[in-house]
């Protein structure tokens, strides 16, 4: 085409030197590329671009958000630069340098656009809530991480003008290294599948994993890392693969359940339990809660004690009901008969151990709903009827002296006038 374009020259008797001919070279394929990258970015890619916003089908419009076509429309013009510098240049060292910086081109936007093609196939199935309960973008990190490196030694080997094959025989001695790079991506791969097919951990599950100060809602899966948007607003990145090595608690069981679990104690005085006496045994038989349950206690223990002919004159003898034994069946009944605490799931109201500062009364339950707000309201009605009943019974909350009590204990023992 040299020498063609050469006898063009001379036919319309234009100056045809070989400056002429590389300045008419260049003006032909800087010609030719402005046209293409006119007609294919202002005019198809953007009547195609519109065309697809206003489909209805949501692949497309998620294809109309990405780059994509961007990308292939630069690829396209790559392939077609590289014909022109074949055809137009003679070959030799100059012809070879531009095609390989033209081919390493094309290949780079080339990748671009596989890479924009798997973020629209991530962004729809996350939209589409497919991917949450499969580690897609784990997955394809993974991918766009192998076509990089395949990308990468195609254009090395074509810089230096060597075989693709030649390079990789050079990387398997370099195995260990390669290793050491990117052990976090090989590990991060593995424990996402794991993941996955355990059926661990998924995008909008709460985690908690006090190890990395974790607590919160995760929002990616990522080959790397896993980002989880704790309660505070902060963000904490975990390593994927120690979500495998080390152990974490996932409360999306919970959520998925429909109750949440109450489960706090209330320490009472010890020196405030005693038998109830008659009077107050008469009292508490009025509370609706109580009657049925204290009747049939006390003919229970009426019937113990006169089988085993029990002396009643003293309360060391026989059975006899406790405030705190009526305190716990009270509190058995007011949560049984609670609208916001569920009857299907453990129930139960218990004494556990102390340790030195009181007797721990522990309320174990689980409330109808798992919202946070509406959880600690239900937890918070409960402990404020527990405190306002607990003197009906006679007993005390235990709790450690204030300098308020220490003042009115000098005042009681100061020397009266």
């Amino acid at each position: 085409m040299h020498d063609y374009l050469v006898s063009m020259l001379q036919q319309y008797g234009l100056p045809h030197g070989e400056w002429m001919v590389t300045l008419t070279i260049a003006a032909l394929i800087a010609l030719t590329a402005a046209v293409l990258h006119f007609v294919l970015h202002f005019v198809l890619f953007r009547i195609l671009d519109a065309k697809l916003r206003a489909s209805k089908i949501l692949f497309l419009q998620v294809l109309a958000e990405k780059s994509l076509f961007r990308n292939l429309a630069f690829t396209v013009q790559g392939i077609v630069l590289s014909r022109q510098l074949s055809f137009w240049l003679e070959p030799g060292s100059l012809q070879e340098a531009l095609l390989a910086l033209a081919n390493a081109a094309t290949l780079i936007f080339g990748m671009l656009t596989l890479f924009s093609l798997l973020g629209t196939v991530e962004t729809y199935f996350f939209r589409r809530n497919i991917a949450r309960h499969f580690p897609m973008r784990g997955l394809m990190q993974t991918a766009k991480l192998i076509i990089a490196i395949g990308v990468g030694i195609l254009i090395v080997s074509m810089l230096l003008n060597k075989s693709p094959l030649f390079l990789l025989s050079g990387l398997g001695a370099m195995t260990a290294v390669l290793m050491l790079v990117f052990k976090d991506p090989i590990l991060g791969l593995v424990a996402g599948i794991q993941l996955s097919a355990n059926r661990m951990l998924n995008i909008g599950d709460w985690l908690e994993m006090p190890k990395y100060n974790a607590d919160g809602s995760v929002i990616d899966i990522g080959l790397t890392t896993v980002k989880v948007n704790n309660w505070d607003n902060t963000v904490t990145t975990i390593p994927t693969y120690a979500l495998i090595s080390d152990s974490f608690k996932n409360w999306q069981a919970m959520s998925e359940s429909g109750g949440r679990r109450i489960k706090r104690p209330v320490y009472i005085d010890s020196t405030s339990v005693h038998f109830l006496s008659d009077a107050e045994i008469e009292q508490l038989a009025q509370s609706k809660l109580l009657g049925a349950y204290l009747s049939e206690r006390k003919q229970e223990i009426e019937a113990f004690n006169r089988e085993y002919a029990i002396d009643n004159e003293s309360r060391l003898n026989g059975r006899h009901l406790t405030n705190l034994g009526t305190f716990r069946a009270y509190l058995q009944r007011y949560l049984e008969n609670h609208p916001r605490i569920r009857k299907d799931m453990t129930l139960l109201v218990r004494q556990i151990e102390g340790a030195g500062n009181g007797i721990p009364l522990e309320i174990y339950c689980f409330t109808n709903t798992v919202a946070w707000g509406e959880y600690e309201a239900i937890q918070s009605d409960i402990f404020d009827h527990v405190f306002a009943v607990i003197g009906e019974f006679g007993l005390r909350v235990f709790q450690n002296p204030t300098g308020h009590d220490f003042s009115a204990m000098a005042a009681s023992r100061a020397p009266q006038d």
